[in-house]
Order: C-alpha cells, then sequence, then structure tokens
C-alpha cells in the first residue's frame, strides 16, 4: 500500500494512508533510522518500511506492507 511519511514541526513521524484517509503518529520503530525495518502506528497498525538511505528527505511516499492491525 501507498504510504506517506512526514516529519511534523515538532519532530515526530507520521503516516498517512490515502487510500484509506487515515493519518497515525509513528509510536515505534524497529530501526533508529526507520528505513528497512517495522514501525507501529499510534492505531496499533504494523508497517514494513522500504530500506532507503538514512538520509532520505521528507515528505516521501513509498510501498509499504502492512502486517498487522485493524
Amino acid at each position: 500500500m501507498k504510504v506517506m511519511i512526514r516529519k511534523s514541526a515538532d519532530g515526530s513521524l507520521s503516516a498517512y494512508v490515502p487510500k484509506k484517509d487515515l493519518e497515525e503518529p509513528i509510536v515505534a520503530m524497529q530501526n533508529p533510522g526507520i528505513w528497512g525495518g517495522t514501525v507501529t502506528l499510534a492505531n496499533g497498525w504494523q508497517l514494513e518500511l522500504p530500506a532507503l538511505a538514512a538520509d532520505t528527505r521528507l515528505p516521501i511516499t513509498v510501498e509499504a506492507r502492512k502486517l498487522s492491525g485493524e
């Protein structure tokens, strides 16, 4: 599924899923650099993100895989 990852003014990360019109903060990350691991959203969804360079500029739309959640 397409997911847009962005950084807010306070430095926190959030994920927006256009198909579901859903925007949730990212509350946990498997890797400190976010890319190439799983992230957990505030609503409980777990998404697997692609492996990208640590200095990838945000916002960016990526193809993510939903692992669990509602």
